[in-house]
């Protein structure tokens, strides 16, 4: 596979991550300029935001959970050369779930639907991380 097949659906994820950080700190700033906010109490924590922002500030953090462990599998599977048909077209699976779980998280936020959304990223990356694991402890493909 070539390095943009592996890497895209990175990229992808990275995207939706500074879009959130983006988003968060214009919802942010537009809190305090409204008086919903201000810059002194907010530094005592997330439940000094309103609650609109920090719905979006909660979807930013979650970034940096369950991708924390895709982003080390690609770098890992791209190095050792193990990331084939398979393992791209579940990346893509990782980040559309990703996708929709942002996309809930910071709409409707139903939490049947956003679980949804969530188990299926976090299934299709343990299978991921199960796969990989296997071809490198028992030498296949």
């Amino acid at each position: 596979m070539s390095a943009a097949a592996i890497l895209a659906p990175v990229f992808v994820q990275v995207a939706l991550t500074f879009a959130l950080m983006l988003w968060m700190a214009a919802a942010r700033t537009e809190a305090v300029r409204r008086g919903e906010a201000s810059v002194r109490d907010t530094a005592l924590g997330d439940p000094n935001w309103p609650p609109r922002v920090r719905q979006i500030a909660n979807c930013f953090h979650n970034q940096f959970e369950l991708p924390l462990l895709f982003y080390v599998l690609v770098v890992l599977a791209y190095v050792l050369r193990h990331a084939d048909y398979i393992f791209v077209i579940s990346a893509w699976i990782f980040v559309v779930s990703r996708l929709a779980h942002a996309y809930v998280h910071t709409g409707s936020n139903v939490v049947p639907r956003r679980f949804m959304a969530y188990l299926v990223g976090a299934v299709v990356l343990l299978l991921m991380w199960a796969l990989f694991a296997a071809r490198i402890l028992l030498g296949l493909g």
